[in-house]
């Protein structure tokens, strides 16, 4: 089983081209789709989950045609969108129980056992009566992974799903997102370089619409080896350095800014040699270096 995209495409009112001519294949496992905010990841979310329509393309879900299908693909898709609503005073339980219901799950012992094996995957078993507006940003996250799950989904979308989680909650949501993601497709859509490093065999990068890189995240580093310098420098000099370097991030550590520079060749300066990594990656391709 494998979703497969070609050549969507997708213009707002507004003129904003959200996507370009976008074309992907992610197979079964965890899928990362990284890029910045307004990049075209949640309109490509909205649209592969058939909440709005693409201007050109297809896409398949295996044999299913997803876009003149749309009902059969929602019998097979669970998804956590970055904002979701709910009934604040109902509890986890009640929540969950009405959503089985509305996916068609009409007999009520199936659904209890359903709710309870879904409350314990997700570490909400001993929460479960209470409202769903007293859960913690990770608890609230924990719950919308239950309901996604409702039904056994073949394809799993989740959009800027650690967004906002401390320490401690993210690392649950990754290793709750790596078992799902062990038997279905699951998408991840994220800005955040270190969801994908930490969760993703396969990834896309997309910018402005476009699809700037599509493959493994180890290739995607192998192919900046010895291209990657650092150094630290003065905040005075900043301006003057990113004149003369193709300078890809800069970051503070202890209050002095490091910089990275993509050179094919030694840029000398005081610049060191440093590993590459995805985040170097996601710079250099956003800055159109590769």
């Amino acid at each position: 089983m494998e979703l497969r995209i070609e050549n969507l495409s997708k213009t707002y009112p507004n003129g904003v081209r959200a996507l370009d001519n976008v074309s992907l294949t992610i197979p079964c496992g965890m899928y990362g789709l990284l890029g910045p905010n307004g990049a075209g990841k949640s309109t490509l979310m909205r649209t592969i989950a058939t909440l709005q329509e693409p201007d050109s393309g297809q896409i398949h879900l295996g044999s299913l045609d997803v876009l003149h299908e749309k009902e059969e693909l929602r019998k097979r898709l669970g998804y956590l969108p970055q904002d979701f609503g709910v009934y604040p005073r109902v509890s986890a339980q009640d929540m969950l129980d009405h959503l089985a219901l509305l996916k068609g799950l009409v007999n009520r012992k199936e659904r209890a056992e359903l709710i309870e094996s879904l409350l314990v995957r997700t570490n909400l078993q001993q929460v479960r009566k209470k409202a769903l507006t007293s859960f913690s940003g990770g608890m609230r996250q924990r719950f919308g992974i239950a309901q996604a799950l409702i039904g056994n989904p073949q394809l799993l979308i989740v959009d800027e799903p650690t967004a906002g989680l401390d320490p401690g909650e993210r690392n649950r949501f990754y290793n709750l997102l790596a078992e799902i993601g062990e038997n279905v497709i699951v998408i991840l859509s994220t800005h955040i370089v270190q969801d994908v490093m930490e969760l993703c065999t396969n990834m896309a990068i997309i910018h402005e619409g476009r699809v700037l890189f599509a493959g493994a995240p180890d290739d995607a580093v192998g192919n900046l080896g010895g291209r990657i310098w650092q150094k630290f420098v003065q905040k005075t000099e900043l301006k003057e350095l990113d004149s003369r370097f193709r300078v890809i991030s800069t970051k503070l550590i202890a209050g002095r800014p490091l910089i990275h520079v993509y050179s094919a060749d030694p840029p000398g300066d005081g610049f060191e040699p440093v590993h590459a990594d995805l985040e170097d990656v996601f710079f250099s391709r956003i800055a159109g270096l590769q």
